[in-house]
C-alpha cells in the first residue's frame, strides 16, 4: 500500500514550518484544518490564509478517509495536477473544447466527471467557471477544494460553493491558484489516517 504521509521532509521545509509557526499560533486549529492551513500557507508565504481559508473538519475527517481509501481526485489544469506528486489525478482540460456558453475548463468538468463519476475529490485552483460548472452537475463530491483565482467570477463562485453546502475548502479573497489548491490537497495526503484506518487498509 502507498503511504504518502511516510515521506522524508526535506530541513528547508523543516524549517519554513518552523518559521511559520513562530510567526503564527496555528494551534487553535483543529487537526486537518491546521493541516490544510499549514501548507497552504507554506506554498504561498501569504499568512492572511489563517483567515481567508473557510475550512469545515467534520468535511475534511470525511474526506481525508476517502481520499486514503483511493477515490479519485480531479483537478481542473495540469499546473493542479503537477503539485499532486504522490497520487494519481483525472484532469482532462486538453481534450476539453470550448462553445456557446461554455468554457474550455467547465467542459473538462463535464468529462472529467463522465469518466470518475460521483464521490470524487475535486481541487480547482483555476478557473471559476470549472467550479461553477461542479455545482451544477450532481456529482456528489467527496470534498471540493475551491480555490480559483482571479478578479472575475473567483469570489462569486467560491461564495457559490459555500452556500451549496457540498463538503469544501474555500476561501473568501479572489486570491487562490494551482500551488495553494495543490496544498491543500496535499495537507490531506500527508496526514497520516488514524490507527484504526492504517490497519483497515494494510
Amino acid at each position: 500500500m502507498d503511504r504518502p504521509w511516510e515521506r522524508a521532509v526535506h530541513p528547508i521545509e523543516q524549517e519554513s514550518y518552523r518559521r511559520l509557526r513562530a510567526r503564527l499560533d496555528t494551534s487553535h486549529f483543529p487537526p486537518l484544518t491546521r493541516a490544510v492551513v499549514e501548507r497552504v500557507i507554506h506554498s504561498s508565504a501569504d499568512l492572511a490564509y489563517a483567515t481567508d481559508l473557510v475550512c469545515d473538519e467534520a468535511s475534511l475527517t470525511a474526506a481525508h478517509a476517502a481520499l486514503h481509501a483511493g477515490v479519485p481526485v480531479v483537478t481542473d489544469v495540469e499546473m493542479v495536477a503537477a503539485g499532486i506528486t504522490r497520487r494519481e489525478t483525472v484532469c482532462r482540460l486538453k481534450e476539453a473544447r470550448s462553445g456557446p456558453g461554455l468554457t474550455r475548463s467547465a467542459h473538462a468538468v463535464r468529462l472529467a466527471y463522465e469518466r470518475v463519476g460521483p464521490g470524487a475529490i475535486w481541487v480547482i485552483g483555476n478557473a471559476p467557471t470549472a467550479l461553477e460548472e461542479l455545482l451544477v452537475l450532481d456529482a456528489a463530491p467527496a470534498l471540493v477544494i475551491g480555490l480559483p483565482v482571479g478578479f472575475v467570477g473567483a469570489t462569486e463562485s467560491k461564495a457559490a460553493l459555500r452556500e451549496s453546502g457540498l463538503p469544501a475548502v474555500s476561501n473568501v479573497s479572489e486570491k487562490g491558484g494551482s500551488a495553494v489548491a495543490s496544498a491543500a490537497l496535499n495537507a490531506l495526503l500527508y496526514h497520516p489516517p488514524s490507527p484504526t484506518n492504517t490497519q483497515e487498509n494494510q
